[in-house]
């Protein structure tokens, strides 16, 4: 990155006091800025770092006044905290997107269509008949089945694997080593204690601006399509199974594990380590605390629900405060129990 004060004050929608010519090559924090470096300030406890930083700019909020004479060139914006951050979203970008053409060695399979500005690492593969957009980014050692279509704009980091007939949406993230399309976890049991496979026939549809975390999976359905919708966001080492369907901007964080063909709502928020056990519905809006057990579905939607089996979030509370005090309930029935004896 390499962009002047100015055109960064332009991109912000801010006014510069001090020299806007000043040439910016990288992000830092306040009290490690150096010359070159653009950094921001928002919590007034660094104040005192602004006046020896030696960053070349800093971005603050209109209503700010520098106690102290200061070096560095101010961008002055309405919220230096939200400027910084679309800073770092454009800086990360310029990175992500830098990259364009194929290193080799590399595989495209027959019938392959790809558009144009698109990177694709060295021993990345790409099978037959697939569909790959415009400005789309995949890393090394990376593996796309036949059939599949990605969308603009996604990135697909080192070491994924989508397999057969997954359809990846536009402005899609895919993490290392996460894997897309894998069989569901599907058996029938048999008279003699052994399990049959069920052929897992489906596919896999991610809808757009979808983030899968590393080393998340995401199984493909047994008929039909497991459908992650457009916005959620997935952390790392999540395990989702066929036939499961994930609502519009539903966030759901580290090793939560979804049963098959359970629904989950928009706009829920799911807590690490959660549980959910197969063929739920899960309401809209519906919060669930770390490490929950999810044995039922959520009817009403805003419910939070927490613990293991999960219940309502303030009885689930109120149990907890109450088994908390078992040592000194039971001391007290002890007690009592002994002065009734006499």
């Amino acid at each position: 990155m390499k962009f002047t004060v100015k055109q960064i004050a332009t991109l912000l929608g801010g006014e510069v006091a001090g020299n806007d010519t000043l040439a910016i090559t990288g992000l830092a924090k306040i009290e490690e800025g150096r010359p070159g470096d653009i950094s921001f300030l928002s919590n007034l406890k660094y104040e005192p770092h602004l006046y020896t930083t030696q960053a070349s700019a800093v971005i603050v909020d209109r209503s700010f006044e520098p106690k102290k004479p200061v070096d560095s060139a101010l961008i002055f914006v309405d919220n230096s905290y939200s400027a910084f951050t679309r800073l770092l979203e454009e800086y990360h970008k310029q990175l992500l997107f830098a990259r364009v053409g194929v290193e080799q060695p590399s595989y495209l399979g027959e019938g392959t269509e790809i558009g144009e500005q698109n990177y694709r690492g060295a021993f990345s593969y790409i099978g037959r008949n697939c569909r790959i957009g415009h400005n789309v980014k995949i890393y090394p050692h990376s593996y796309v089945g036949n059939n599949v279509q990605i969308g603009d704009n996604t990135i697909i980091h080192p070491g994924v694997r989508i397999l057969d007939n997954s359809i990846i949406g536009k402005n899609c993230v895919i993490h290392p080593n996460a894997v897309i399309g894998s069989e569901g976890f599907g058996f029938a049991p048999q008279s003699d204690g052994t399990y049959k496979t069920i052929p897992q026939l489906g596919n896999v549809i991610l809808e757009d601006f979808v983030n899968v975390g590393s080393n998340t999976t995401i199984d493909c359905a047994t008929m039909g399509s497991t459908i992650i919708r457009q916005g959620v966001k997935l952390d790392n080492l999540i395990q989702v199974g066929h036939n499961v369907e994930i609502g519009k901007n539903t966030v759901v964080a580290a090793q939560t594990g979804i049963s098959g063909s359970t629904k989950i709502g928009e706009n829920c928020v799911i807590a690490g380590q959660v549980g959910f056990a197969g063929h739920l519905t899960i309401a809209n809006g519906t919060k669930v605390g770390a490490q929950s057990g999810v044995g039922k579905s959520v009817d009403k939607e805003g419910t939070s629900i927490n613990s293991s089996p999960a219940f309502g979030l303030k009885e689930s509370m109120r149990s907890l405060a109450v088994f908390r005090r078992l040592p000194t309930l039971e001391q007290r029935l002890t007690d009592l129990e002994k002065k009734n004896e006499k």
